[in-house]
Formats: structure tokens, sequence, C-alpha cells
């Protein structure tokens, strides 16, 4: 990750390779906003966006000389989009532009952030947007392509409010954050011959033992474990692939903690299907389905790293969904830990058969809510698209989903469980079905987890869409392993924190 840094200096005497300054849109064209830069400079700017194609839109990027009067060798316009109606931008602009400029910025090697910065938050929105867009998987590159896509080593922010402890805290927060979800980008974005289960949670292992945080424990369930434990939904997801299912328990336990919160992430980290195989274009991005138990390890981690003064606990439910002569058979019966029993009608409904035994195991030690992140459904891209996430779950803690992406940047949409859709899970020989209605698909799902979760406050969140982004790159996401969900998880813990 970049090296970050913040001061007071005066942005036209920055030497960097790249200064960053912001523009937005106005009645009367483009203004250039963010840097103390000389008068003679910002006005020739805007007089000359037009001609230069500039329009101050969110997203923009636009590199010009600095010229004779900035210590800077290129300055970067980067857009902000319009001013809100009390004349500020939110966060997630400010978010979004920082992210913008240094993505577009690979192969340079030193920047400086000047954008509009009132507070400590806004503070640390530039800072997190920043080391969201310097970001780069070069992990399988080799040769001189490398250094041209290499994120600059060094950016400094260039701010008048930066000395006081909030933002400092803000700041430092910014990079535990961002370090979080660049990290779930990797995992994400690693090669499926690499990352198998007993590999994930040797990361796991390690994660915890470079956070260097207080208070952390992993503990490991391989194949023996599994199915001495009665976790059937892990055993049987992962009974057709030569490299067993884990299950991975990582936990954050302060002293004398203010809440205790359980997460569950899906781990799947090759989903061919199975039995029920997938097409061949239909694979292509599935290394992604274990996106949901990279943002868990992330989070967790993060939190112990904040010091956060709540218990979080997260189970990451791992395996590898292949077709042998030794995989789950449609029509087969699981018993998932607890002792309710599943007909498997559809092997490739592979995640909340692990997710089951995972739900279960978080309630038995009684947290004050469980929240479970998967990529679980395609229906839920048919629903919302490939970058708006689905909630669902008991109506206060979907709400509070909702307000902790609000906060952090991340579009999830609340999702309700229709009960009269339950009906189509009923299964002919044992309790559920694995499968239920097409149409609707991402809600049964959610209805199918329901069933594991007894009164516990409960949420589910499907990330299948916006985990993966095989589109092109925008604000600070990249192609590849978005982080996503990451940043809600960890506000909404933070959050209980303050109750």
């Amino acid at each position: 990750m970049a090296e970050l840094t913040v001061s007071s200096k005066n942005p036209a005497g920055a030497k960097v390779d790249a200064l960053v300054v912001g523009t937005h849109t106005t009645s009367d064209g483009v203004a250039i906003v963010g840097g103390d830069l000389p008068r003679p400079v910002v006005a020739a700017l805007e007089g000359l966006a037009p001609a230069l194609g500039i329009t101050g839109a969110a997203d923009e990027v636009r590199k010009v000389p600095a010229g004779p009067e900035l210590k800077a060798d290129v300055l970067v316009l980067v857009g902000l989009g319009a001013r809100r109606a009390d004349g500020t931008f939110s966060a997630e602009s400010l978010r979004r532009a920082s992210g913008a400029a240094l993505r577009a910025l690979a192969g340079t090697s030193s920047v400086a952030v000047a954008l509009p910065v009132e507070d400590e938050a806004e503070l640390g929105a530039v800072a997190e947007g920043a080391l969201l867009g310097a970001y780069a998987f070069a992990r399988y590159r080799t040769g001189e392509a490398t250094a041209a896509s290499r994120p600059p080593a060094t950016v400094e922010i260039l701010a008048g409010s930066s000395r006081s402890a909030a933002a400092k805290a803000a700041v430092e927060r910014a990079k535990v954050v961002a370090a979080a979800v660049n990290a779930t980008r990797d995992l994400v974005n690693a090669a499926p011959n690499d990352l198998f289960p007993a590999a994930f949670a040797d990361v796991a292992k390690q994660a915890v033992k470079d956070s260097g945080a207080k208070g952390l424990k992993v503990t490991v369930l391989d194949d023996k474990a599994l199915a001495a434990g009665g976790y059937g939904g892990l055993v049987g997801v992962g009974q057709g692939s030569a490299r067993g299912p884990r299950l991975v328990k990582v936990a954050y336990a302060p002293s004398r903690p203010a809440a205790k919160v359980a997460l569950v992430g899906k781990g799947i980290t090759f989903d061919s299907g199975g039995i029920s195989i997938k097409p061949a274009k239909g694979m292509e991005a599935m290394k992604s389905d274990m996106a949901g138990a990279a943002a868990v390890l992330q989070t967790v981690v993060a939190a112990a790293r904040l010091g956060l003064p709540v218990a979080v606990t997260g189970w990451l439910c791992l395996a590898e969904n292949m077709p042998s002569g030794t995989a789950q058979r449609p029509s087969d019966v699981i018993t998932i830990r607890g002792g309710k029993t599943v007909e498997v009608l559809n092997t490739d409904a592979e995640g909340r058969l692990v997710m089951a035994d995972g739900l279960v195991a978080a309630v038995e030690e009684k947290p004050d809510v469980v929240l479970d992140v998967a990529t679980l459904t395609g229906a839920q891209m048919v629903a919302l698209g490939n970058r708006v996430s689905a909630v669902m779950g008991a109506d206060d803690v979907r709400a509070e989903v909702v307000a902790s992406a609000d906060a952090a940047g991340e579009q999830f949409w609340p999702m309700p469980l229709p009960e009269e859709l339950g009906a189509s899970l009923k299964s002919k020989v044992a309790d559920l079905a694995n499968i239920g209605d097409r149409f609707g698909g991402m809600l049964v799902a959610g209805l199918f987890l329901q069933e594991f979760v007894g009164e516990t406050p409960w949420a589910h969140l499907d990330i299948a869409g916006p985990a993966f982004n095989e589109g092109s790159a925008h604000g600070y996401t990249p192609v590849g392993g978005t982080g996503v969900a990451v940043r809600t998880l960890l506000g909404l813990v933070e959050g209980r924190a303050q109750r």
C-alpha cells in the first residue's frame, strides 16, 4: 500500500510528480477547487476547460502540464460533480475523486492531493479514497509492464486542518480501512490453485499474526473435525474436491466489550457448480466466490487493529465446489450442524449450505447480532445490477446495515423476505430443499438462511455482483476484486461500540 502522509504545505510548492486538485460544475461552467493555486493559473485553467474537455463531472480525470508557477511536474484535475445545496461536497464525492485520481496515476512515484477539506471526516475520506485508488494486483505479472501499472509509492494529502488529534485519528483509521479493503481485494484476485480452503486458513492465521493486534485468535476445523462436529453443509459441498473444506473462526475479544457481533462469510474458493455444473463462461469469475469470507476476515482484523470495544467473531465457511466421483449428487440429503436436514436438489446452490453451518455455529455463541455476507445468488445481479448489494433480515438490523453502508460510501438496498416464498423450499423427504422458486431467487436464498438463525437478530448481505468488477474501473474501484462490504461491516461494528 502507498505511504500516506498529511501536511499543511502550500500546493503550489509541492515538489511531486503529480499534484491533484478538484474541479466541479457550476452554472457558469467549471471551477477549480481545493488547491491554493496562483490566481492566474486558476483563471487560465477555468478559461480553457471547454477546450480541454473538462466538465467537472464525477470520476473525470484530466492531466495537464503544471507550468512554471507550480513545483509539480503534472497537474491533475479530478471531477467532484456539483456542490450540494449547502455548498459542500459529500464525503463519498471526495473519496471517489481522490481514488479516481490516484488510479489514473499508475506509473508515477509521488503524488500530492489538494482537494477541498473542511473537517476531519472529509480528510479521512480523501485519505481513504487515495489509498483505495492506489491499488494494483501484480502477484502474477512479470516483466517491465509491471512498472507502468505500479501505483504511486507516496501520497501526501495537503490540508490545513491536519495537526489535530481528531485529524490524525481520521487518517489512521483510513489507513486501517484501506489496508483491510485492499487485502480483501488481494484474496479475491488470487488464483484458485493458490487459494484453496487450507491455504485460505493459513492466510487467516498469517493475517492475525501480521496485524500485531491484541485479543485475536484463530481456530481451524479440518475435514475430520467438521465431520465429527456435524457440519454437513461444509462436508457435503467440499467432498467433491481433493482439497477438503475448512471452517475458520477468527475471534477478536477485547476486555469488557460493549457488544458481541458475529460475522459469517461464504468462502467457496472455486465454484464449478459441482455435479450441476456451470457453463464454461459461468465459471470465469468463480474464483471470487469467497469474497464474503475475505471481507469477514479483514473486518475482524481491522476491528482489532482499531482497538474497538466490541467482540467480533468471524466464521469463514471454506470449501471448493468440484464435480468428481465423490461429489454430492442432486437428491442427496445432508444434515446441517444442529440437526436440520436438507435435500440437495441443485449442487450449484452450495453457498447456502456452507453458510447454514456457519450461521448455526455463530448463533451457538449467543451474539447480540449476526450478519452473513456472501456472493450468494445470480438473482442479486438480476435485481440490483453489479454495483448495488442487497440486504435482507430483521427490519432493525437491515436498517442498521443500510445506514452503515450509506456512511461508508457503499450501496446496499433493503430487500424483503416474503413469507409465501418460503413454501417453495419444502422438501418431500427432508426438512428443507436447497432451492425453491426461481423467481425471487435472491429472496428465497435469504429465507433458507433465515431457518438457521433462530431468534438471533440477523441480516444477510448478498454481494454477488459488486464483489467482483468485470467491467471498467471507476472511482476508487479497480477491475477484479473490489473489497465490498468491509467498510459497511466495520462501520456497523463501530456503531455498536457507541450504543
